[in-house]
């Protein structure tokens, strides 16, 4: 069974919502038949990459809160990230715009590493604060992950998967999605934001309810009989 996240790399919640589904997943009994697809969704298309303005200034300034409502805010989703094991430093943030670390992200699912990424991409933003839209940054962490760097630098220095970005942007218009994270599970529910763990795990049964009634488990019961393998040992 697939479920499909659509988030942003720049949206506290989203780390938030990612904690909570892995949590769901590990109390669910069928964990190993669930593949998890991340979707990209950009919350400021035309964010201006800013590293030289801080978080809580910019915020201030495009919400119209003041510095100390600001802070409180900050606080207040800070503590909602402890809560989950996270380490948040919103107030050190870089304003970014985030496409190109979603296209670094679209080449490391190709590679098979897509859940790998987006927790790196994450962390590199809220816990260590860095510039997301940076080409030295966005080298070092696919890097980490195993990327070849040939195929990094490729990314970096032309716009390949910006259609599969925008395409990701589109699929999310044309199902609903007004923000983010968004959960879709087999494609017949969905979870908007970052809920309670009980609703995971109640939709997370759902689902699977669905989709095991036109995909049937074939269950191995493991008992102690004999066995003879295909290669001739018994």
């Amino acid at each position: 069974m697939k479920i499909e996240i659509w988030s942003d790399i720049a949206c506290p919640f989203c780390y938030i919502g990612k904690r909570k589904i892995e949590k769901a997943l590990g109390k669910f009994s069928y964990k190993d038949q669930v593949e998890i697809e991340w979707k990209s969704f950009l919350l400021n298309p035309d964010q201006l990459t800013q590293p030289n303005k801080s978080s809580l200034e910019y915020l201030s300034e495009a919400k119209g809160w003041s510095l100390e409502q600001t802070k409180e805010i900050m606080g207040n989703v800070t503590n909602m990230a402890a809560q989950e094991g996270l380490e948040y430093h919103l107030d050190k943030t870089v304003v970014a715009n985030t496409k190109k670390a979603h296209r670094i992200l679209h080449l490391a699912k190709k590679a098979g590493k897509g859940d790998e990424m987006k927790e790196r991409l994450l962390k590199a933003y809220f816990t260590e604060a860095v510039n997301i839209d940076d080409d030295g940054v966005l080298l070092g962490i696919a890097l980490e992950i195993g990327l070849e760097e040939s195929t990094i630098q490729e990314v970096l220095n032309t716009d390949k998967f910006s259609n599969e970005v925008d395409q990701d942007i589109y699929e999310s218009r044309q199902i609903g999605v007004r923000g983010v994270p968004f959960f879709v599970l087999d494609r017949k529910f969905g979870i908007s934001g970052a809920q309670p763990d009980g609703v995971f795990e109640d939709t997370l049964a759902k689902a699977w309810k669905e989709f095991t009634k036109t995909n049937p488990l074939f269950e191995v019961s493991d008992g102690k009989g004999g066995t003879c393998a295909i290669d001739g040992e018994c």
